[in-house]
């Protein structure tokens, strides 16, 4: 077998990544917001995509969920080699992509079991309620409040189990630390480290950058809707330069 011939055999056997986005476009409206971003993450990876305010990290994540808003106009989205580019968002959410998005979305009206519950009311299921029970007990004592009248910490636990709830192959986390007290961001960040741990791929998005790199095993930082550096979260944390240009840290 000729050189040219192993090489094409390797690239063919190679595996492919878990998640892969091939250079997305995104539009709200005319507004060209999310451009041309590619990556890669293998299973089990949690990755911090950060950026200064406006650098198109949310809507980055909302594109990969496949929301209304943005509108992709071009490229792929495959996860576990499954084309998630070409789906709607409740489509997106079979498939396994969850999001937890910056405001909770927590239901009005009904309590923390029901939101619980309303998460499963559609297949594929995820986790058990007794068994987020188990790694939530916080939810498990306030299961018959309503989920609304939760302090914020609670709310952001309550957001994370839903998503929990359904079947999740990619969680997406949009700034899980956004206007909580240091107390119960040390909270929030034990239960990213749970999943961490349980080996879920995740993306976070978060305005603590310090914080989230000190989960992450892999950095990708924003620029202007574009991806100016993707490597480990460790050189990210060790280059002062680096985190000064793009992050003002």
């Amino acid at each position: 077998m000729n050189v040219a011939a192993i090489a094409e055999t390797r690239t063919a056997t190679k595996a492919a990544p878990f998640v892969s986005v091939r250079d997305i476009h995104a539009y709200y409206g005319q507004s060209y917001i999310v451009q041309g971003v590619s990556f890669e993450i293998e299973e089990g990876e949690i990755v911090a995509l950060l950026g200064r305010n406006g650098a198109g990290k949310t809507s980055t994540l909302r594109t990969i969920a496949r929301a209304v808003d943005p509108e992709l106009k071009s490229g792929e989205i495959w996860l576990g080699g499954q084309p998630i580019h070409k789906c709607r968002d409740y489509q997106a959410a079979t498939a396994g992509i969850q999001i937890v998005q910056e405001d909770r979305r927590i239901i009005p009206g009904l309590t923390v079991e029901e939101n619980l519950q309303l998460a499963q009311i559609s297949k594929p299921r995820g986790w058990p309620i007794e068994r987020i029970y188990d790694h939530f007990p916080r939810l498990a004592e306030r299961r018959h409040q309503e989920g609304v009248t939760l302090s914020g910490g609670e709310q952001q636990m309550l957001a994370v189990a839903r998503a929990l709830a359904r079947e999740v192959k990619l969680l997406l986390l949009d700034e899980p630390y956004e206007g909580l007290a240091p107390v119960i961001v040390r909270e929030i960040e034990g239960i990213v480290r749970q999943i961490k741990e349980l080996g879920i791929t995740t993306i976070i998005v978060e305005q603590n950058a310090i914080a989230a790199l000190e989960l992450a095993d892999r950095a990708l930082i924003l620029d202007m809707g574009q991806i100016v550096f993707d490597g480990t979260a460790a050189a990210v944390l060790e280059n002062e330069e680096l985190r000064n240009e793009y992050l003002a840290i």
